[in-house]
């Protein structure tokens, strides 16, 4: 019965066909000649016949060595090539990744942290998908994403999530009539014109529920699905707007200034991730920089 051959036999076997003999492979290969003898015969016992003719102290390969030393050879490079791979998954140098995030991300916060996640792993690819926060949720709870980032969803078996609870900014015009050394209040902004999210969403009722207990007027000139519009507006001086952290660090700064909101108004944001399947470990390395960079964005202190 054909015994089991091993990789060691092979690459035994390949050095004596290469180098032609016994003791110029135990040279190359750091052996005794009689532990590369052994190798030989084992791997001829194991076939049940010989691969080598041996004449005055000289080998000479059977046509059943050359045949073995071509399949030798290809097992050997697979097996090659799949150390190499597995070595590049190891260091996160190889694989891919899916992503999923909302608007306020997809602009530039996401894509800027990739490319510097990516400058030094030319064979990683990526998916970079860009939704609504709800559909973010989806696409990670379908355990088809590896990472999604957005607003803070409902608890959900299918998910695992981070949250950072980080406190909305006051973007104005560079030009404005307010102070720069304090923190501005509703009442700085009474009947100014603002720029807000739609009647439902959280950070618009806080914002309302803020100017109220201060009895100053809310004045929502522009009523937006997203933060991002809100930035051009201000920017050209038509409104003021509380926006989330990210769009702030993502914007362009030209025309545009950031002040500190007392009372602080919120925006929940979390690293979504599947919960029924495993992370590869570039997914690992990747969300544990989008982790830091979000904290680095919590600290983050405006002009005041």
């Amino acid at each position: 019965m054909l015994g089991r051959v091993t990789i060691q036999q092979l690459q035994t076997f390949r050095e004596v066909m290469r180098t032609g003999s016994i003791s110029e492979a135990s040279r190359v290969l750091g052996r005794t000649q009689p532990a590369v003898s052994a190798v030989i015969a084992n791997l001829e016992g194991q076939l049940g016949f010989a691969l080598f003719l041996r004449e005055h102290g000289r080998l000479t390969p059977c046509p059943e060595a050359h045949y073995l030393l071509e399949e030798a050879e290809d097992i050997l490079e697979r097996l090659a090539r799949t150390t190499r791979s597995m070595a590049e998954f190891a260091n996160r140098q190889r694989g891919s990744l899916r992503i999923a995030c909302h608007p306020a991300a997809s602009g530039f916060f996401v894509p800027s942290l990739l490319a510097g996640f990516l400058t030094d792993r030319p064979d990683v690819k990526a998916d970079l998908m860009m939704r609504s926060s709800q559909v973010v949720t989806d696409l990670v709870a379908s355990q088809e994403y590896d990472i999604g980032l957005a607003e803070t969803p409902s608890a959900r078996t299918s998910i695992l999530s981070q949250s950072w609870d980080l406190e909305c900014v006051l973007a104005l015009p560079a030009e404005n009539p307010f102070p720069a050394d304090r923190p501005l209040t509703p009442q700085d902004l009474h009947d100014y014109p603002m720029a807000t999210l739609f009647d439902d969403h959280s950070t618009n009722q806080a914002t309302e529920a803020a100017f109220a207990r201060a009895g100053a007027t809310l004045n929502r000139r522009f009523v937006l699905r997203t933060f991002l519009p809100a930035i051009q507006l201000v920017a050209h001086g038509m409104c003021a707007s509380l926006v989330d952290r990210i769009t702030a660090r993502s914007c362009p700064k030209a025309g545009i200034v950031f002040r500190a909101f007392d009372p602080a108004i919120r925006s929940s944001v979390a690293i979504l991730e599947p919960a029924h399947r495993p992370q590869s470990l570039l997914a690992q390395a990747f969300r544990a920089e989008l982790a830091r960079q979000l904290d680095q964005l919590e600290r983050w202190v405006p002009a005041a």
